[in-house]
């Protein structure tokens, strides 16, 4: 007992992946010293508004806002089996001339509400956004690199229609792109909960102002603004309503998805040995198979992703079950679900970063994958310059299939290279075609507009996104692990 004391779990969201920025973010000195912050913010309003509150008092708040003895209120919650009202004690302890005006009208949800579900949840979602401008900066610099870059499109995990290296980044970026906006927009829907009371009535404020409506109405405003907020929810239970948890947590677990399918098209194409995420030096694939260069920063991704998307379960089903007013079954699943959910993206989006940061591209191994495959893709353009030179449609159509089967024969059955191209040079019957044959393999013929396509969407869609973000766009990420 006495070593499991000593050393507690802890989750490997923190102590392994993510940034100390975010870990603090959801820290407990992060919290409590919020919620001090908040009763401050309460009390000058409240003596701004002509409640016998003294300077003195307010000044004496301030002075020992960052003085918590977290000893203390693991005591006093261990005793009143109330956080809150424990580090009610715990502040008016250091602060006796103010204690009887702490925490004045206010309810739980005052602290808790206004802290651990829209401050913080904003803070975070404002350092993602930074964090998501970046990978997107960088996947749009590479999508600009290879715009013109011919590569094997896929179907089904089957050879297709050609495409080109930056086209497939675009793909990708459509939906960081589709992310960011919804993540803004979730952002700035984020509300303060306000000074709202016990069910949201406001009662308690309306008899501390001796009835005067315009005094509640002034002190929610006041302490919104205080807080950082143009806008206070106008209703709400004893808690803002736990929709507002879907949303936010909503638009990461979309944001996971995003990064699952990212990183698992760049495990496919490491596989295949086109595309490669970064790999150190002195890194190890395998502890048994030395050759190894397994993609593990994509890998973990994957693996984050999957926590990140099931996540949202927790806020659809907390939202459903909250009676009347409020219920507390929210708060224990809300204390897991809320900084698993931003940790998790913190890390996913961290370890992207880093990817599209070092991304490897091998176009000879590209172009031998095109090679194998693209003659039996030409065979509608052999098709049709043989009916130009004066063909019949359905011969060639015959000629071209029989040659096919014997090619495909041989690549599937002996192992051997597509000679599709060598039968069509060596029979008669395509002879008034020979001398367009290399035109009509080339690759470039098969990309359609994906270049332009490229171009048009990194000018009118992402570069303009990104536009708020261009003074701190330079910072890289380095993983410790």
């Amino acid at each position: 007992l006495a070593a499991a004391a000593a050393a507690p779990y802890r989750s490997p969201l923190v102590s392994r992946y993510a940034s100390k920025e975010m870990a603090y973010n959801f820290s407990d000195r992060k919290k409590f010293t919020t919620w001090r912050k908040l009763w401050i913010y309460l009390a000058k309003a409240e003596k701004a508004l002509g409640l016998l509150i003294t300077d003195a008092q307010i000044l004496e708040m301030e002075t020992h806002a960052e003085e918590i003895d977290f000893a203390m209120a693991a005591e006093e919650e261990r005793k009143l089996r109330h956080d809150v009202m424990a580090h009610v004690h715990t502040y008016a302890h250091c602060c006796p001339t103010a204690a009887p005006i702490i925490h004045l009208g206010a309810t739980s949800c005052y602290v808790g509400d206004n802290t651990c579900s829209v401050i913080i949840p904003v803070n975070s979602l404002c350092s993602f956004l930074l964090q998501l401008a970046r990978v997107i900066d960088r996947l749009a610099n590479f999508a600009d690199k290879y715009a013109h870059l011919p590569t094997l499109g896929f179907t089904h995990y089957q050879p297709a229609q050609l495409t080109t290296v930056g086209k497939r980044a675009c793909l990708w970026l459509q939906d960081l792109v589709m992310d960011m906006r919804n993540l803004q927009r979730a952002r700035d829907d984020l509300r303060f909960r306000g000074v709202k009371g016990t069910t949201g009535t406001q009662a308690s404020f309306l008899q501390l102002f001796q009835g005067d409506y315009n005094k509640v109405e002034e002190l929610d405003r006041m302490v919104t603004e205080m807080a950082g907020f143009k806008k206070a929810y106008l209703v709400t239970g004893q808690t803002y309503s736990r929709k507002v948890d879907v949303d936010c947590l909503s638009n990461l677990a979309s944001l996971g998805a995003t990064v699952h399918k990212i990183c698992t098209d760049i495990r496919l194409l490491a596989n295949l040995k086109e595309i490669e995420e970064p790999f150190e030096k002195e890194q190890i694939g395998s502890s048994a198979m030395p050759y190894k260069r397994n993609p593990m920063r994509s890998e973990r991704c994957c693996s984050l992703a999957r926590h990140l998307v099931v996540l949202i379960a927790d806020p659809l089903q907390t939202a459903s079950v909250q009676w009347l007013e409020r219920s507390l079954d929210d708060s224990a699943n809300r204390r897991i679900s809320l900084p698993e959910s931003f940790l998790t993206a913190d890390i996913i989006l961290s370890t992207l970063q880093n990817i599209t940061e070092g991304l490897v591209v091998y176009p000879k191994v590209i172009e031998r994958h095109i090679r194998h495959e693209l003659p039996f893709m030409a065979t509608e353009n052999i098709i049709m310059a043989m009916v130009k030179a004066g063909g019949n449609r359905q011969d060639c159509h015959e000629k071209i299939r029989v040659l096919s089967q014997e090619a495909a024969a041989v690549v599937k059955q002996e192992g051997g290279d597509n000679n599709l191209l060598a039968r069509v040079q060596r029979d008669p019957y395509f002879a008034p075609i020979l001398e367009q044959l290399d035109a009509l393999l080339d690759p470039k013929t098969f990309i359609g507009c994906a270049p332009q396509q490229v171009a048009r969407f990194l000018s009118e869609e992402v570069r303009p996104l990104l536009e708020p973000y261009k003074a701190k766009m330079d910072v890289k990420i380095e993983l410790e692990l």
